[in-house]
């Protein structure tokens, strides 16, 4: 949930994310948002609103710390990075587990709306590069072994431009790493404009990858 903090006069002071992990039928769950350190003369905040509400099924929550999944792997995607009107999220797949993780060719995805259905009528690229050069998303898949605590990457890129028709704004996609893997919905909130495209690129070894602490692996 993304909460608004604002001003008196309604304006937008600052945001601030926080995670429920489960609420049950006809239950309610309370809980604390803080917002961030004023930064120079911000105005004083008088009131909060609900600014945006994603979920996901418990089962596929994407996960980039804490115990280890049963499927021995982590998967999560990044904060991404936009810039004249091209988008860039990273998906992350960590090694939690103890044992070898072999991975060759690209992730499967099935993008979702805002109600969790299928999104029709766009093209899932293998490859960055029908997106834009120079991503690092481009070149054949090469097979990549993950030793436990080892971590791969493989990114999504898109472009938000809107022409003739009907943009498409999918917030959720679902994620299998491995042919054989559970899926995982991460929430890179598409922002697909009318271009009907998102590029995927290959796994490849993330060498930047540092386990963060607190994390346990998986037995």
């Amino acid at each position: 949930m993304t909460f608004g903090f604002l001003s008196a006069s309604g304006g937008a002071v600052d945001n601030a994310e926080h995670t429920v992990e489960a609420v049950g039928p006809e239950r309610t769950v309370k809980g604390t948002v803080v917002m961030g350190e004023p930064v120079g003369n911000a105005p004083e905040v008088t009131g909060v609103e609900v600014i945006k509400v994603r979920s996901v099924p418990g089962a596929e929550a994407s996960s980039a710390s804490g115990t280890c999944p049963k499927s021995g792997m982590r998967l999560y995607a990044d904060q991404g990075d936009a810039a004249m009107g091209l988008r860039v999220v990273g998906l992350h797949l960590v090694n939690c587990g103890t044992r070898p993780l072999q991975l060759n060719g690209y992730p499967k995805l099935t993008i979702q709306d805002e109600d969790h259905h299928t999104v029709d009528g766009v093209q899932i690229l293998q490859g960055t590069d029908q997106i834009s050069t120079g991503l690092g998303g481009d070149g054949r898949p090469q097979p990549v072994v993950l030793r436990p605590g080892e971590a791969a990457l493989a990114q999504l890129a898109w472009r938000n431009t809107t022409q003739a028709g009907a943009p498409v704004n999918a917030p959720y996609v679902r994620v299998w790493a491995t042919p054989g893997a559970d899926p995982v919905t991460v929430t890179p909130e598409l922002d697909l404009g009318t271009t009907g495209k998102l590029g995927v690129g290959p796994w490849r070894k993330d060498e930047t990858h540092r386990e963060p602490a607190g994390t346990t692996a998986r037995p």
